[in-house]
């Protein structure tokens, strides 16, 4: 079925899309084997981890920019609790992909090997960490790198559930009812 091009999103929200998607289930897909890995490929793993991280924050950031200049496509005529559920999935999955990388980065702005392990994106870019946790006492910045991996790792789950919700939604309507959901989104 062919769309209007007043119905399908414009080529910087899908990639945005698809690339934010693409990371964040690479990042959930790392985060949640890290008790699984020999200790040798740990730590090569969560500097990728923490690499995909800002970088989904910043594609994040990026891609809400768009969106806040740029009116998307209007939603397709659902039953209204769907629009509903649609609207609150969207503004949950935006809080989440702000959320996790920014208590992964306070996390780890708070971890005592900081100061013998910089923070390189890819390896090769130097990243900081966030100086008002860095600094703190010894004391209290271990107290807070507990704090915030509680709270990294749950809201990971929670965007892990959204995302799930989200992708669920898209393909009932493409599969189940038959409606070019997924086109709206697709690269052309």
């Amino acid at each position: 079925m062919k769309l209007l091009v007043s119905q399908r999103y414009t080529r910087a929200a899908i990639f945005f899309h698809w690339a934010v998607a693409a990371l964040i289930a690479t990042n959930l897909l790392i985060g949640f084997t890290f008790d699984y890995l020999p200790k040798n490929d740990l730590r090569p793993m969560i500097d990728a981890h923490k690499s995909f991280g800002i970088t989904v924050l910043g594609l994040a950031i990026m891609r809400l920019l768009w969106r806040a200049t740029h009116e998307p496509p209007p939603i397709p005529p659902y039953a209204e609790w769907e629009r509903r559920t649609a609207h609150a999935v969207h503004w949950l999955l935006y809080g989440f992909i702000f959320l996790v990388p920014l208590s992964g980065w306070l996390h780890d702005s708070a971890w005592k090997g900081a100061p013998e392990h910089p923070m390189r994106l890819f390896w090769v870019i130097p990243w900081f960490r966030i100086g008002a946790i860095e600094h703190l006492d010894p004391a209290t910045k271990e107290h807070w790198h507990s704090v915030l991996f509680t709270i990294h790792g749950t809201l990971a789950y929670a965007l892990a559930a959204a995302f799930v919700l989200h992708v669920a939604g898209a393909l009932k309507h493409q599969f189940l009812e038959g409606k070019p959901e997924l086109q709206r989104m697709w690269p052309s």
